[in-house]
């Protein structure tokens, strides 16, 4: 039976199956700058339901525009924090990080468990095991003020992956092979769970996939964890996925999704040579350790390409400190890069770094379309750290292995 109806089954003491509608209780529910406001006014103005918060399970993220570029996002951060302080929300201020990343690596959510988010990568949570789910922030501000939500049962498509990735292939060139898929259309409206050699991308490369799984149209995506995967007694048995997607992971070459979605992948080899003006190392999707570790050891004893502005947002204040005392960000400022206090600024186009009209950018984000990241008629290429940094090193898109 796929892990995500094993959990809600364990969690409502009956069987479940796609296609039920159920209501359920949550562990976690969050929102960030760029959607508390919302939450705030529906549970203060339209539910008039703020003597009922479920205090304990709630939390607010100072991260999208962060720190505040603008009056008007001071403004908003200032009723967050007067909201937090005065319902006994939890607070991750300015400069500690991304939600989605701080969500993981402070134990916020585990496994089992049920996180509700206003924002649509929440599926990123999905690596703990948790049943991790994006929602508007409606939906977000009743789970809030009743500590339950609402939905109906999805399928489960399994992906397997298998072997080991090739040197230079990280995590993020898996999630756009899977996007550049014909039938990328079978993700719709469903569960991803991963399988199989987990440990051949490890943590980091599977938050990249379970981040990107909203790009993938799916619901939610999530990892199983360790010994709770297979249900070997009960009714449970025999219930099959929709679908199955086997990835060979040695087959996996660095990729990129070219302007202006995240649909039109190809191989970083068939878009080498284009010039770039910017590259941005970070966002929720490649901000973490390995991310840091894997662009510093590319630019180790370089350059940044003159012209180019090479910034790197490490995801959380945790991962900035340790890629210090790993020394990553001494080798990542003497190359020539900007460092960025922990942001999604660059990522929503909300400040740190924007593309004027006819720029080029390489960035490890999620989105591409036109104007995400500064003006319409700019272009983004989606693409892993490894060969972001290649790129920002020469200038133009490049296949990273060129530095092994």
């Amino acid at each position: 039976m796929p892990f995500i109806e094993r959990l809600l089954s364990k969690r409502l003491g009956k069987e479940v199956s796609p296609g039920d509608m159920v209501f359920v209780p949550v562990d976690l529910v969050y929102a960030h700058d760029g959607t508390a406001p919302l939450v705030i006014e529906v549970v203060v103005n339209e539910l008039k339901l703020e003597k009922r918060l479920a205090r304990n399970k709630a939390f607010f993220f100072i991260d999208h525009a962060s720190p505040a570029p603008t009056l008007a996002a001071a403004s908003v951060h200032k009723k967050m924090r007067e909201f937090a302080s005065r319902f006994g929300i939890g607070l991750f201020d300015a400069g500690e990080g991304i939600s989605h990343q701080l969500v993981i690596e402070s134990g916020l959510a585990g496994p089992g468990e049920i996180v509700v988010g206003a924002d649509s990568h929440t599926p990123t949570v999905g690596v703990t095991g948790a049943l991790a789910l994006g929602l508007g922030s409606t939906d977000v501000a009743v789970a809030l003020s009743y500590g339950y939500t609402w939905f109906t049962v999805p399928e489960t498509v399994e992906v397997v992956l298998m072997g080991t990735l090739k040197h230079m292939v990280m995590g993020k060139d898996v999630a756009l092979w899977l996007l550049g898929l014909k039938d990328v259309e079978k993700f719709h409206g469903r569960v991803i769970e991963y399988a199989g050699d987990l440990q051949a991308i490890g943590l980091d490369g599977l938050a990249t996939l379970t981040n990107m799984s909203t790009e993938m149209m799916a619901v939610t995506s999530v990892v199983p964890p360790e010994g709770l995967r297979e249900q070997t007694n009960g009714s449970w048995m025999g219930s099959d996925y929709v679908d199955e997607i086997s990835v060979q992971l040695d087959e996996v070459e660095p990729m990129v999704a070219r302007p202006p979605d995240v649909f039109n992948v190809a191989p970083v080899s068939s878009v080498e040579g284009v010039e770039v003006d910017q590259v941005f190392i970070g966002s929720c999707t490649n901000g973490r350790l390995e991310d840091m570790e894997v662009a510093a050891k590319i630019a180790r004893g370089r350059r940044v390409k003159s012209g180019v502005r090479c910034i790197v947002a490490p995801a959380s204040r945790k991962v900035l400190l340790e890629s210090l005392d790993r020394g990553y960000i001494d080798i990542l400022l003497k190359a020539g890069c900007i460092l960025s206090p922990p942001t999604c600024g660059p990522c929503v186009g909300a400040h740190m770094g924007l593309l004027a009209e006819g720029e080029v950018a390489v960035s490890t984000t999620n989105r591409n379309f036109p104007g995400r990241m500064g003006h319409r008629k700019s272009e983004v290429y989606l693409a892993s750290p490894a060969t972001a940094m290649a790129s920002a090193l020469t200038g133009r898109i490049t296949d990273p292995r060129v530095f092994a």
